[in-house]
């Protein structure tokens, strides 16, 4: 077996896999969100009281105060992006736009596929991105060797409360990881993790 039939195979159980998990995210969500509100708490991403409910306009700070709040750990880069390590996972919270009024978070898998199974990669990132809102998934060569990208985009031209703002994080850490997620399981060995620090 050449390394392209295996390159093949692996992409062929990521776009298997692919399906699947988009079912399962959208699902994950709501029932979170449903249990929570059955328990009568707040339901994942939500701020708690005294979160302020009037728009803002978006700052680094902003996304900082909110992963704080969540004791989620990140750090600063030499850009003045809010970045960190979920699952593994590296993730940029970028403020886009003349006025930086969109909110990106942006996921890049830990792993890579193999250049060769190109078309196949492909084919699994259309198909989510064809039946999924988010993330949004692409490819993007990287050396010898592709790496999947999840971006999830906002624009809060006009502000956006704690509430909201915790949501569009949320969003894009839940559905990039998962998808994230169901891409490792699908490859052989797991991802081949490269040093993103």
């Amino acid at each position: 077996m050449t390394a392209a039939d295996r390159a093949g195979g692996a992409a062929r159980r990521v776009l298997g896999g692919v399906r699947r998990a988009a079912d399962a995210v959208g699902r994950a969500v709501q029932d979170a969100g449903a249990r929570a509100t059955a328990r009568g708490q707040r339901a994942p991403g939500r701020p708690g009281r005294g979160a302020a409910t009037t728009p803002r306009p978006l700052s680094n700070a902003r996304v900082a105060d909110d992963l704080s709040r969540r004791g989620y750990r990140f750090r600063t880069d030499d850009d003045g992006d809010v970045t960190g390590t979920w699952d593994g996972n590296r993730f940029w919270f970028l403020l886009l736009g003349d006025h930086d009024e969109i909110l990106q978070v942006r996921g890049r898998w830990a792993g890579t596929v193999p250049a060769g199974a190109r078309l196949a990669v492909l084919q699994a990132v259309n198909d989510w991105n064809r039946e999924r809102v988010w993330p949004k998934v692409y490819v993007r060569p990287e050396g010898d060797n592709l790496a999947l990208y999840a971006e999830v985009s906002v624009d809060f031209e006009h502000g956006a409360t704690d509430e909201q703002l915790a949501a569009t994080v949320s969003c894009g850490l839940v559905t990039s990881s998962q998808f994230f997620s169901t891409v490792g399981a699908m490859t052989p060995g797991g991802p081949e993790h490269d040093d993103l620090s």
